[in-house]
């Protein structure tokens, strides 16, 4: 199971798209809300209701936590002790630490991006502290995978799955959805 965190203000296309690509194959991921209420609305004004409110040892129980971007939805996460405190469990048990567009300033004020390859929205590398910045749409290192932005939902959703299933599923998913014909 894997955890996605949504706060007011996420960007639904990083959310929903990577949620969806990873449910079709045939992985198990919850929609978990920071706020305290499950009606959350994106920066584009869709709104969902999530799975569930995050708990922090639900979540380091799970395989991943999965960090969209989108504004002020990103600065919530990065601001919020919790978030932050799930992030720093996560990393120390070698689990799975997505992050995509905004998002991957929340591993950058944690610290557990020192000497760790990424990437980032432009603007937002200064938040990653420690990390050697790449210019890449997806980059994986160790247990961390970040991506661009809103463009690079795709990769980064698949990026995230092959290390979960095979690599035909990915192929399989993508071909379905008409991906790179």
């Amino acid at each position: 199971m894997f955890y996605i965190l949504l706060a007011h203000g996420f960007e639904e296309i990083e959310a929903f798209g990577t949620v969806d690509f990873l449910r079709r194959c045939g992985l198990e991921v919850k929609i978990a809300s920071v706020e305290g209420v499950r009606s959350i609305t994106g920066a584009h004004g869709i709104t969902v209701l999530t799975d569930c409110l995050v708990r922090q040892f639900n979540v380091i129980q799970s395989q991943g936590l999965i960090l969209p971007g989108g504004m002020p939805g990103a600065e919530k996460l990065r601001d919020s002790m919790l978030v932050k405190k799930t992030v720093m469990a996560m990393a120390k048990r070698n689990k799975l630490v997505a992050a995509i567009c905004a998002a991957p300033m929340v591993l950058g004020v944690t610290g557990v991006l020192k000497d760790v390859r990424a990437t980032c929205y432009p603007g937002f590398e200064p938040y990653l502290k420690g990390a050697i910045i790449e210019d890449a749409l997806v980059v994986e290192d160790e247990n961390f995978i970040t991506a661009k932005g809103p463009g690079a939902t795709i990769d980064f959703a698949a990026a995230i799955a092959r290390r979960f299933v095979s690599e035909k599923t990915v192929e399989n998913v993508k071909r379905g959805m008409i991906i790179g014909e």
